[in-house]
């Protein structure tokens, strides 16, 4: 992701946060970036939505176990009556703390980290950088009531258009002779809504098998993929190294490590983890993801959805100059359109559609006897 513009503004925060030593704490963090301005802490969500209009900040702080209306039910009502990015500051990665904390990303909510330990704590310093870098990259997304109007008749437009670019001919259409095909997808700020409808609209049965890479911290990373599996009709679990490839699965990147496509040596596509250095700062990177499909030629499928950045437009351009067929989620629908952005402005997108349309689409691109 990118960081602050040097002629951007100091970013103002408001801390939800029962806790008074987590609560300074983050005020603590916040008075030691020169991004952040410490705008109020407030130990309720009821307090907080009496305080957006007064203090007006740029991005919120959000604890998920408040008393009285919780997180995610604040950061629905935040959404709703005044539209202000959200982080998500979890203090567990346990089952229920996960769920609320996700299904507060589902409800607008930009990103997720961990609360950090004490000053003294090992991870301080690094717990520390993520939270105030989160704050300060959020402040810069503008969070506003999408008007349905537009995307509706954006959605409309695109569902009209011809079902594949005029040069495209998937030679999956003939599974026998081709081998299979494997979709790829993508997406950073704004990608777990952004999947859970993608995927949610495929069915079980769903022909290929799907690679998946979301930027999130390693340690939500497991959750995440647990989240999603409870949302969509196909089984989601996070990608083992050198598994096999599987119809109608979906492999989650683990935190913190790429994730690509390889061939064995019995000839079946197998999942491939590693260790390599973060590329543009993103490990998992969506670029490398989508490289390791350049092979497939025409049989493997690109998606790039929403994302602050521009990992994934590099790949995206190798998959489609090697005959795959990509698409890139369309500005109307994104939440950040920098990762679609960057593969559009590099040639790398087929066709640019919403992200409603995406799966229709897709479904389309099938063989009626497979789908």
């Amino acid at each position: 992701m990118s960081g602050l513009s040097p002629a951007r503004r100091v970013a103002r925060v408001l801390v939800v946060e029962d806790s008074t030593v987590i609560r300074r704490l983050l005020a603590h963090i916040i008075a030691g970036d020169p991004r952040l301005e410490l705008a109020g802490a407030v130990e309720s969500a009821e307090e907080a939505l009496l305080a957006i209009p007064r203090l007006l900040p740029d991005v919120i702080s959000m604890d998920i176990r408040l008393p009285g209306m919780d997180g995610l039910e604040a950061t629905r009502r935040i959404m709703a009556l005044y539209p202000t990015p959200i982080v998500v500051i979890a203090d567990g990665v346990e089952d229920a703390a996960l769920r609320i904390s996700m299904n507060a990303l589902r409800s607008g909510a930009l990103a997720v980290v961990q609360k950090p330990g004490g000053v003294l704590s090992r991870d301080y310093a690094a717990a520390a950088s993520t939270i105030a870098t989160q704050l300060a990259i959020m402040s810069q997304v503008p969070v506003i009531r999408r008007r349905q109007s537009v995307a509706a008749a954006s959605a409309r437009r695109a569902a009209a258009a011809p079902d594949l670019a005029p040069d495209f001919a998937p030679t999956w259409a003939e599974p026998a002779r081709a081998g299979m095909a494997v979709l790829a997808v993508a997406a950073s700020t704004g990608g777990p809504p952004a999947l859970a409808r993608l995927l949610g609209a495929l069915p079980a049965t769903f022909p290929l098998p799907v690679l998946l890479v979301q930027h999130m911290g390693a340690t939500f990373i497991e959750g995440f993929a647990g989240w999603l599996d409870g949302l969509v009709p196909m089984p989601v679990t996070l990608a083992r190294h050198d598994e096999p490839l599987r119809p109608g699965r979906v492999l989650v990147a683990p935190g913190d490590r790429h994730l690509g496509l390889a061939e064995g040596r019995d000839g079946q596509l197998r999942a491939r983890l590693d260790d390599r250095p973060p590329l543009s700062g993103q490990r998992p990177s969506a670029s490398l993801l989508f490289e390791s499909l350049v092979p497939l030629g025409q049989r493997g499928i690109g998606i790039l959805l929403t994302g602050m950045g521009e990992d994934g437009a590099t790949g995206l351009v190798a998959m489609r100059r090697a005959g795959a067929f990509t698409i890139t989620e369309d500005e109307s629908s994104c939440v950040v359109y920098g990762m679609p952005g960057a593969a559009m402005r590099l040639g790398g997108s087929c066709a640019s559609l919403p992200l409603e349309v995406i799966a229709p689409r897709l479904l389309r691109m099938l063989p009626a006897s497979r789908a």
